[in-house]
């Protein structure tokens, strides 16, 4: 299983959301090329990083943005960057593959023009994360305002059978709250054949990554627990 740590930015800061919504801001630094750099040495593997500017506006194709940070983050550390957030159009994409992004995570144009993956190469579909924004049971897009049509396990078929393997899936109400993660709706997800899940919202302590685990989840992504100081990356790696 696989450990990886969230660097969320916001306006050029390290920051957390409680559910998605603005008014719950934590900051936790002004240096998102440090926080990466510190990441690698405590041996994570790869690093989730988000750009929540363009994911709560309309995307890359505007000038409110974090690209070039994380475009510094790549340059920066060794280990492989996941990047998301806000990823609408496909020029955004190859943009990222060709800046040595290791994955790129998608949601709201996949559920809107799906047909986009048909624009890439098998081996670059092979690095395509969908993500799985749930409520109640509905996977939401547009920075989870909106929803999408698909329920969960609909969503995961439907993209399986385009070529995706990977998805990363979020309970909106656990996520940023510490409360636990959604066993329930990661196990079900978890039990659909070939699908690769990774686990997001909610997690705060290491039985509760031992509990995604067991349950047969790929990776897990740690935000605020690892910047409240809940679970020490190292420790977590070297227990799973």
């Amino acid at each position: 299983m696989n450990i990886i740590p969230a660097i969320d930015i916001l306006e050029g800061q390290v920051v957390r959301l409680v559910k998605g919504k603005l008014q719950n801001k934590i900051v936790y630094s002004d240096n998102p090329i440090e926080i990466a750099e510190k990441l690698e040495t405590q041996g994570a593997d790869i690093i989730h990083v988000v750009d929540l500017d363009a994911t709560l506006t309309t995307g890359w194709n505007n000038n409110n943005n974090n690209t070039e940070i994380i475009l510094k983050i790549i340059d920066t550390i060794k280990i492989p960057v996941q990047v998301a957030g806000g990823i609408r159009s496909i020029d955004a994409i190859k943009k990222m593959f060709e800046k040595k992004a290791e994955k790129i995570v998608i949601g709201t144009l996949a559920y809107k023009h799906p047909q986009v993956l048909q624009q890439l190469s098998k081996d670059k579909v092979e690095k395509i994360v969908i993500s799985i924004d749930q409520n109640k049971g509905i996977v939401m897009i547009d920075g989870w305002r909106q929803p999408s049509g698909f329920k969960v396990i609909e969503a995961i078929k439907f993209f399986m059978a385009k070529g995706v393997k990977e998805f990363l899936l979020t309970t909106v109400d656990r996520d940023g709250t510490l409360n636990g993660p959604d066993l329930d709706t990661l196990s079900y997800a978890s039990n659909v054949n070939g699908a690769k899940i990774i686990a997001s919202g909610g997690i705060s302590s290491i039985e509760d990554i031992i509990r995604v685990k067991n349950i047969g989840c790929s990776a897990v992504i740690l935000g605020k627990s690892i910047y409240d100081g809940k679970i020490d990356v190292k420790k977590a790696i070297a227990i799973v």
